[in-house]
């Protein structure tokens, strides 16, 4: 497995401010890959998105709590670092793209933070087995090149000693977000020294990776996305790990709906992983707006940890704001608890065609979370 590490940065350095643009988009190819009808050049992503907030059920909510305490101790800019684990690693990037390993394949794909120049020769690049192409926008959709053969819609992978499918999906993603490796790492490390199985709910989960990692190190986890599809594939990567009998709870429910009921009901966790989307839908409709609904969703969350709780993890893609906004959220939101709440960036470093090279850093979103001092 190759090396994850943390790198704290001074507090004086600046960081930029406005971490990349990515959606979150759960559904499947079927069949060869294909690329979607664009819409009409007046009907834009966020007209169609306002447009559908309007005929939306009305989202559940609450009061927020004032709280009182002092807020908990800081550690800023902290930049957690990946070099990939186990079949993944960043290869090189640059001229809006990145080149990755994936297990057996190499892959390209748009990377809208990649304004540098490739380190590697062109002839490397064009050597990929798949290349997406079509609508560049992160909530468009476009469809693969394979130059070499036409490979399967899924192929098995491994993180951190759990297995789980990659797949081409018709919207550039691949069934796993490797820059949060370093949040997986450290739930992994928390539940293999609590010497008890602490209870984890993961929000937001997707193909589950990050439920599997901390069930394989014995923790009790609540799994929920508000996608039927990626929680097949969630339940796919459970079984491709042999974890059938280990305690996870699937759940296809709008996050916002699930913890609130959880807070009316008592429930409590002792680490919550939120990795909300910008613009989401659930099942039912609901509409998840991440400026508007944050505030409300951490403060629910703090009221669901239990008495021992170890975390609260925030990852914040697609908004227009420093990592400073979410910090001082989280701050504010934590207040009288102790502990400390890091904020700052995670990147993915470069590792060349050996995986082992020390390139370029390329940052890939904000977060900010709330630790147990």
């Amino acid at each position: 497995m190759k090396k994850t590490f943390e790198r704290r940065e001074p507090r004086s350095q600046k960081t930029k401010g406005e971490g990349p643009r990515r959606e979150r988009h759960d559904e499947r190819p079927r069949g060869k890959p294909v690329r979607a009808e664009k819409p009409a050049r007046n009907e834009t992503p966020a007209k169609a998105a306002r447009q559908d907030a309007a005929a939306a059920p009305a989202a559940e909510t609450r009061p927020l709590i004032r709280r009182s305490g002092e807020r908990p101790a800081e550690r800023v800019p902290v930049i957690l670092e990946s070099t990939g684990a186990g079949d993944f690693h960043l290869i090189d990037s640059g001229q809006g793209l990145k080149l990755e390993q994936y297990g057996p394949y190499r892959i390209v794909r748009p990377e809208a933070q990649a304004l540098w120049q490739p380190s590697l020769a062109p002839h490397v690049w064009e050597g990929a087995d798949a290349i997406f192409t079509g609508d560049t926008d992160e909530d468009g959709m476009g469809r693969w090149r394979f130059p070499k053969v036409a490979l399967g819609e899924t192929w098995p992978l491994s993180l951190l000693d759990v297995d789980f499918l990659g797949r081409f999906t018709a919207f550039r993603h691949v069934g796993v977000f490797p820059e949060q490796i370093v949040h997986w790492s450290w739930v992994k490390a928390q539940a293999e020294r609590a010497g008890r199985p602490i209870r984890v709910l993961n929000l937001f989960g997707y193909t589950g990776v990050a439920s599997l990692v901390a069930a394989a190190a014995g923790a009790e986890v609540t799994h929920v996305d508000a996608s039927k599809k990626a929680i097949g594939w969630a339940r796919e990567n459970q079984a491709l790990s042999r974890l059938e009998r280990a305690p996870i709870r699937w759940i296809c429910e709008d996050a916002m709906k699930f913890i609130l009921r959880e807070e009316r009901r008592g429930n409590r966790y002792d680490i919550i992983l939120a990795d909300p989307p910008k613009f989401g839908r659930g099942p039912n409709g609901e509409v998840f707006h991440l400026f508007e609904q944050l505030p409300l969703m951490l403060d629910v969350c703090r009221e669901i940890l239990s008495p021992d709780a170890i975390g609260l993890v925030l990852t914040a893609y697609s908004i227009r704001a420093s990592f400073y906004s979410i910090h001082e959220l989280m701050r504010e939101t934590m207040r009288g608890a102790g502990g400390v709440v890091e904020s700052g960036e995670l990147v993915i470093r470069e590792a060349g065609l050996d995986g082992k090279s020390h390139g370029r850093a390329l940052s890939t979103s904000l977060f900010s979370r709330w630790v147990r001092a």
